[in-house]
């Protein structure tokens, strides 16, 4: 595998053009997860999605390491999968992380990841790593993007 300029940039057309599948995938996680927390979560549209995915590129060494990620997870498979869960669940996992950001925003993004991958993205046929990468972009993207509570508030820890 050979990540290039070229190689991001391409990286980075290809992520933004899975905004139909991946926005539904948001909107659910965030309605799921707001009735749990008992709070209210503006879905996202495709223009969201897209605006986060550049953001996410816009930074030159976080562009790299997620063209990398992503690529691994759209070439992985396993045959019978299970033996290929381990590495697909932490590959998955790290995307939606640096998708997300910093602390504690990160941390947020890899459990979000699990319940995306679990609850909201069937599985994809054809390769192990596919469904994980949209419940990656579903979970990096949900989680870096406004729209808690508790993000919008004036943090009580601040000095």
């Amino acid at each position: 595998m050979d990540v290039t300029p070229t190689t991001v940039r391409a990286e980075h057309e290809r992520l933004r053009e899975r905004a139909d599948a991946v926005v539904p995938v948001v909107n659910a996680v965030r309605a799921d997860l707001g009735a749990a927390f008992d709070t209210e979560v503006p879905g996202i549209d495709e223009t969201d999605y897209r605006d986060a995915i550049d953001a996410v590129f816009a930074d030159g060494d976080r562009a790299v390491n997620v063209t990398g990620l992503a690529m691994c997870l759209r070439e992985l498979d396993v045959a019978d999968d299970y033996p290929g869960f381990v590495v697909d669940e932490l590959l998955g996992r790290e995307l939606a992380a640096t998708l997300a950001g910093e602390q504690p925003l990160r941390l947020l993004a890899e459990a979000t990841f699990h319940y995306a991958d679990v609850t909201a993205v069937a599985d994809t046929p054809g390769r192990a790593g596919l469904d994980d990468l949209d419940a990656a972009l579903a979970a990096g993207v949900q989680t870096r993007l406004p729209g808690w509570a508790w993000r919008e508030r004036e943090n009580p820890f601040e000095p």
